[in-house]
């Protein structure tokens, strides 16, 4: 593992020293949202708001992750482990992926107000070929296409503001950064008028349409590019993962489990599942805040981090390897570092991190831990296979196209426009029949009946599967009916191109995550009752002084403090 610090920290102590004048912010509208609705002032004691918010969400980083490996921190989780922990908190909707989650974390509010009810969706009334929407792209330039990658990114389906648009609001000297791994991560947490949105690319670092890389940024995205060009040996496996180092066969001659994160030059996907990738979101944050003098304004700024390579690990040999144990050990270390550069500025900071979502272990490792109900999605679940069944019961191979359009087998399904109102009666009814009579199926649910349901104000813990179905549920891009799958039903019927574990479902497994806050000399507390990932955005408004309409957020502002001393508006 010292081998990996001293490839990395170069970066971090290079870029940290980099400058350049600042670029103007973005002027793009936010969908017509209003101005925040001031409220009375707090009638108790207030301490004075950081002058720096640094807000981290490490993708897939489940709570069972932060339970397992927390007592072997020693560097940047380890201080945050000692701050203010709350080890449940609740991504509570339902379509626990990285976008949605994403959009939960600093706008206080679930999927089902912002918008972002998946990673993709269908608009079947879209005039180009591919009707799939990835979450962050305009569906409406011509030529593009998600499926094929060649898409142009926008902020335009996030449908509220975030914390850093209030911030703007309210103070236009207050700067915003967004820094990730994954365009979806840096978008829908940067919102819609960030000073800077960069994430990582094959060849360097990417941004918005019209957004030209400064010279400053010009040097960060070749010395990344120099990175991902550069291959890397295996790491070394410290006695601490050294019980995680054993294969684990998935079949086809394929086996995970003993993977040691080397990767070949050029390799981004490689890049991307190994600690280097967040060491480099980290490395051009620091540049970044040295670079807008961050924290030393007149007003709060706020730098928001994406680290993604906890996915990429878990998707590829999944979270329960000597692989995830590798990876949990370097982002330790390399939030210790980054947390020390921003120690020598001598700033106020507060820190805030979180996670998206979580995840679920390969069935097959599942298995061998005696967990005998874990499995694979049967074939057939998928809306081209269920097509196929229906038109061959009901006799409508005459229909030109697919009956049914999903993302995956589970989760939002959409019928063909095509469809006479009577056709569509009958493949209803035949979907409903199949689907519910498959033994790896929970329930099924059409878009009337999640609707029908109040979004629910009950600690999350609680919440039935149609209240999580709720939370995600966003007319005109939710699908005509939604499936949820069993529990520890993996919906990948045959792993393959990097991927043999994932997330997505309602389970708790997938909804909880860590909620951790740090300021110097704050005192330190845990709170083991469930609270949400969408109390982050208001109690960092809290935090800093920003009176916003608590009707604004889903979530609830958290004291961080305690005493006569309030970190909240009101108690």
């Amino acid at each position: 593992m010292a081998k990996l610090a001293m490839r990395t920290k170069w970066l971090l102590g290079w870029a940290a020293c980099a400058t350049l004048a600042a670029m103007p912010a973005m002027a793009q509208q936010r969908n017509n949202d209003p101005a925040p609705t001031p409220v009375a002032a707090a009638s108790v004691e207030r301490v004075a708001a950081p002058k720096l918010l640094i807000v981290i969400s490490v993708d897939q980083f489940s709570a069972d992750l932060f339970a397992q490996y927390r007592t072997q921190f020693r560097g940047g989780l380890d201080r945050l482990a000692r701050g203010v922990v709350f080890p449940s908190a609740y991504q509570a909707h339902g379509a626990t992926e990285t976008c949605p989650g994403h959009s939960v974390i600093l706008t206080g509010n679930y999927p089902a107000h912002t918008g972002i009810i998946a990673n993709n969706w269908y608009d079947l009334s879209l005039s180009r070929d591919d009707r799939r929407v990835y979450c962050s792209e305009d569906p409406t330039i011509a030529g593009t296409s998600s499926r094929s990658g060649q898409y142009q990114t926008t902020t335009a389906n996030l449908m509220m503001p975030t914390l850093g648009d209030y911030m703007k609001d309210a103070n236009g000297a207050s700067r915003v950064i967004s820094i990730a791994g994954k365009d979806r991560a840096a978008i829908m947490m940067g919102g819609h008028h960030a000073d800077e949105m960069w994430w990582l690319a094959p060849t360097g670092l990417a941004s918005l349409p019209g957004r030209t890389p400064s010279e400053f940024v010009a040097r960060l995205s070749s010395a990344v590019a120099a990175n991902i060009n550069t291959a890397r040996p295996d790491l070394e496996v410290p006695a601490q993962c050294a019980a995680l180092n054993h294969a684990v066969d998935i079949g086809d001659g394929k086996s995970v489990g003993a993977g040691h994160l080397g990767r070949e030059a050029g390799n981004f996907r490689g890049f991307m599942a190994s600690p280097e990738a967040d060491a480099s979101v980290l490395a051009v944050g620091a540049a970044m805040q040295a670079q807008y003098h961050l924290g030393q304004g007149a007003g709060t700024d706020l730098l928001i981090l994406g680290l993604s390579a906890t996915d990429y690990v878990g998707h590829g040999y999944g979270p329960g390897g000597v692989e995830m144990c590798l990876q949990m050990a370097a982002l330790d270390r390399e939030l210790g570092d980054f947390f020390a550069r921003m120690d020598a500025t001598g700033i106020d900071y507060a820190v805030a991190l979180t996670a998206d979502h979580g995840g679920h272990d390969l069935p097959e490792r599942n298995r061998e831990n005696a967990i005998g109900e874990a499995a694979r999605v049967a074939p057939g679940l998928d809306a081209d296979s269920l097509s196929d069944q229906i038109k061959a019961e009901l006799g409508m191979q005459a229909f030109s196209g697919p009956l049914l359009y999903s993302d995956g087998p589970f989760g939002d399904y959409y019928y063909a426009r095509g469809l006479s109102a009577a056709d569509r009666a009958r493949v209803e009814a035949a979907v409903m029949r199949i689907l519910r009579a498959n033994p790896q199926v929970e329930t099924v649910m059409t878009a009337a009946e999640v609707a029908a349901v109040p979004i629910s104000t009950r600690s999350p813990e609680l919440w039935t599967i149609a209240e999580r179905l709720r939370a995600s549920y966003y007319p005109g891009r939710s699908g005509d009916f939604l499936v949820v799958l069993k529990p520890r039903i993996t919906p990948i019927a045959h792993p393959g191109n990097g991927y043999v574990a994932t997330h997505g479902s309602v389970w708790d497994y997938d909804r909880r995550v860590p909620l951790l806050f740090w300021r110097r000399d704050m005192a330190g507390f845990e709170q083991p009752n469930a609270v949400r990932v969408a109390d982050l955005a208001p109690t960092l408004a809290g935090l800093i002084g920003l009176n916003i309409d608590p009707a604004r957020f889903d979530g609830h502002c958290l004291d961080l403090l305690s005493g006569p001393s309030s970190s909240c508006p009101t108690r």
